[in-house]
């Protein structure tokens, strides 16, 4: 009906889908199950299948900033909150009132701050500007891409069917062949032929005997 073999580490399936019957007999499954069972059997159990595989370096991508934060975390310390010091705007302490020094210092992080919210304002200018279009061909190229991908998927999908159908009439053209010489073929063609001679044999000994036992019996009526 179908097998497997193995051929240089690679399990080759040999089958005739369109060609076997009597996948559904009674008991085709129950047969096919206890196979498999006595194929598992083999088989040393073990507790990590993937044990033959390398370790994973995880670690690989990690920053300095994430390798920080996982120790952090296996650490169980508590995380830093984000700190918010850099958009405040703190005057000088008393103790700096009259410290030109500290004030200059309050004066040029305002300007910072103030320079910063001017950048926020012309880039959502600009978004609003060239946003859309933006995201307009964002989109397109979406489309685009699901298009291409259902066209491949397509001609996959076309070219496995005209496959299948070659396999189907590949084996359907050689039903004939294969149920006249079915016998010859579930035998070795060197028993086979060997099994041919011997009947040939067989047969032209009984001919040469029945030749032998007619002249043997005109040989006495002729001495009478």
């Amino acid at each position: 009906m179908a097998g497997t073999e193995l051929v240089a580490g690679e399990v080759v399936v040999d089958a005739l889908p369109y060609f076997d019957q009597g996948y559904e007999a009674p008991g085709v499954q129950e047969a096919a199950a206890v196979l498999v069972e006595e194929e598992t059997r083999s088989y040393r159990p073990t507790k990590n299948y993937l044990s033959y595989l390398t370790a994973l370096d995880y670690s690989t991508f990690e920053t300095v900033i994430m390798r920080n934060e996982f120790e952090t975390l296996a650490a169980r310390q508590p995380i830093e909150l984000l700190s918010m010091k850099s958009y405040e705007l703190p005057a000088p302490s008393p103790g700096q009132k009259n410290d030109i020094t500290a004030w200059q210092a309050c004066v040029n992080n305002s300007m910072s701050q103030l320079e910063h919210q001017a950048v926020r304002i012309e880039n959502l200018e600009l978004m609003s500007q060239h946003g859309c279009n933006a995201w307009k061909v964002y989109n397109e190229n979406l489309v685009h891409m699901i298009e291409h991908g259902i066209q491949r998927a397509s001609e996959v999908k076309e070219s496995y069917s005209g496959f299948k159908l070659a396999e189907k009439n590949i084996q359907l053209t050689a039903r004939s062949q294969l149920r006249e010489n079915g016998f010859k073929l579930g035998i070795p063609g060197q028993y086979y032929e060997i099994e041919q001679t011997v009947v040939q044999l067989e047969n032209d000994i009984f001919q040469i005997k029945q030749q032998n036992g007619e002249a043997n019996k005109e040989n006495i009526w002729q001495n009478f």
